[in-house]
């Protein structure tokens, strides 16, 4: 045998092996061949063409492996069990770009599960190697690292708080002003990812200079970025005072308030998230926000939007409403109550009928004139229907039941508590008493209106418990009236007169 041939049977077996790496690579890339390829014996034989010769067979195994690893947990977990890890992060030092990039991938598809696969990656040396790569000239090398990063990050404080130890967060912000568009797109991901968890690991990107940078991009015309800046800054802002304030201090407002009215759903979405986490810090903060014009804005953006992109703006009306009475006559004045009586008319969800329901108890606790608003916007009844409706979840009772009864202390508008001398349960009821016992004594006209209407009758029809509070209402109430119209309007009145028929002698 010449030596042409020879060399030909080791050409042979090399294309045999690229053949055969790169179908199971295309096979792969459809979920429902997954099992039948792992049946098959499929990761040993990828484990040991991983420390293949060829470079370009090492690449395909690799990718191949990673999505197996991405379709499903237990093909992750399989990854982990054939000890494919360790050699993947010791290669990644010493590989070529394309070989660190399907690593990276690997990596990315196995920890992106749950935070058990994740800690496995971490255990393995993996952060440490993905670190190092996004010092790579290479941006795919880069990108492919931060994914990845953010795929452990986000599970939880500890995972993220091992990305940041490991050195990330700098590097993170030096991708940022990379110009390449996907690049960016990723490591602001990551960055929110890494901030969601504490304050402190929150106040460790921060302190790399993070918010500037981020506040640079929210004027990009690409959807996919804006969606994670803002995205990161909501994460910054939400943990505590002092960072919701640097997020001010960068001037992120009212610049961002144009994206309210961005085509991409999730940027609005993200723009409303990052006022509601703003908004709920102090008055300042919100009243920063009103003075940009951001409060009606947002009642604008809820007129807009349908389904879960309102509740982060309806829970923001809610946050400004809470702080004092005149950030919540400014809501009321921007017209947010009639837009929170459309969005507890218009959506089905309980979770979002329930942060609308709280809103409206922000408003309307904190005045008699606060109530009123509420009151017109005919919103008292709906709050009593969703209390007493028994298919209202839990949290959507209790809350309707909250803001009912704050409202109904602070209501004097006769009109809208007449109602509810009718269909009230008694531990609501009492609060609508104990407000007409308020309001009869000093008005001639309520007290005229009150007989005329009914409310006189129903009060003394009303069965209360000796020395109650709602029996002292009652009392208050019937001392507003001469003793004879009370008389006439109690129980059991006219057949007190039938009998004194029956004795009555006519002269």
């Amino acid at each position: 045998m010449s030596q042409r041939q020879i060399i030909q049977v080791f050409e042979q077996y090399q294309k045999s092996r690229m053949h055969f790496v790169q179908t199971v690579a295309d096979l792969a890339t459809r979920p429902q061949n997954t099992e039948i390829l792992q049946n098959a014996g499929v990761m040993p034989m990828l484990h040991s063409l991983m420390l293949d010769t060829v470079p370009s067979i090492q690449q395909t195994a690799a990718l191949a492996l990673g999505r197996l690893a991405e379709h499903s947990d237990s093909l992750a977990e399989a990854v982990v069990k054939e000890d494919i890890l360790p050699q993947l992060v010791q290669s990644l030092a010493s590989q070529n770009r394309f070989y660190k990039k399907a690593a990276a991938f690997v990596l990315r598809a196995v920890a992106k599960h749950s935070p058990e696969l994740s800690k496995a990656v971490v255990d393995c040396g993996g952060v440490d190697a993905l670190v190092l790569c996004l010092e790579e000239f290479d941006p795919g090398v880069k990108e492919a690292a931060a994914w990845a990063l953010g795929c452990i990050a986000r599970h939880n404080a500890s995972l993220a708080q091992s990305v940041v130890e490991a050195g990330a967060a700098p590097l993170l912000v030096l991708c940022l002003l990379e110009p390449e568009m996907a690049l960016k797109r990723i490591a602001a991901s990551t960055l929110s990812d890494i901030c969601k968890h504490t304050p402190e690991l929150a106040q460790t990107v921060v302190d790399t200079g993070t918010i500037a940078h981020l506040a640079q991009m929210i004027l990009s015309r690409d959807a996919k970025l804006k969606r994670q800046v803002f995205s990161a800054l909501s994460q910054i802002s939400k943990h505590s005072i002092c960072l919701a304030e640097m997020v001010i201090e960068a001037e992120v407002f009212p610049a961002a308030f144009v994206s309210l009215k961005d085509p991409d759903e999730y940027v609005r979405k993200n723009v409303a998230t990052l006022m509601r986490e703003v908004a709920k810090q102090t008055p300042e903060l919100s009243q920063l926000i009103v003075n940009c014009g951001g409060l009606s804005k947002m009642i604008d953006y809820l007129g807009e939007s349908r389904g879960q992109p309102r509740l982060p703006g309806i829970m923001m009306l809610g946050y400004v409403a809470a702080h004092n009475e005149s950030l919540a006559m400014a809501v009321i004045l921007c017209k947010g109550v009639p837009q929170l009586a459309l969005c507890l008319a218009e959506e089905q969800e309980q979770i979002i009928k329930t942060a609308t329901v709280w809103s409206i108890g922000q408003i309307g606790h904190h005045t008699f004139e606060h109530a009123k608003a509420v009151a017109t916007a005919g919103l008292l009844p709906k709050l009593l229907e969703l209390y007493m409706d028994a298919s209202s979840s839990e949290d959507l009772q209790a809350k309707s039941k909250k803001a009912l009864e704050n409202i109904l202390k602070k209501c004097t508008y006769i009109p809208a508590l007449e109602p509810f001398l009718y269909d009230a349960p008694s531990n609501i009821l009492k609060h609508v008493v104990c407000q007409f016992s308020k309001v009869l004594p000093h008005d001639s006209k309520a007290r005229r209106l009150f007989v005329t209407s009914g409310g006189l009758k129903k009060v003394q029809e009303i069965d209360a418990e000796p020395d109650s509070a709602l029996q002292e209402y009652i009392k208050t109430i019937n001392s507003c009236f001469p003793e004879e119209i009370v008389r006439y309007y109690s129980p059991g009145y006219s057949e007190v007169l039938l009998q004194q028929l029956d004795s009555y002698q006519p002269a």
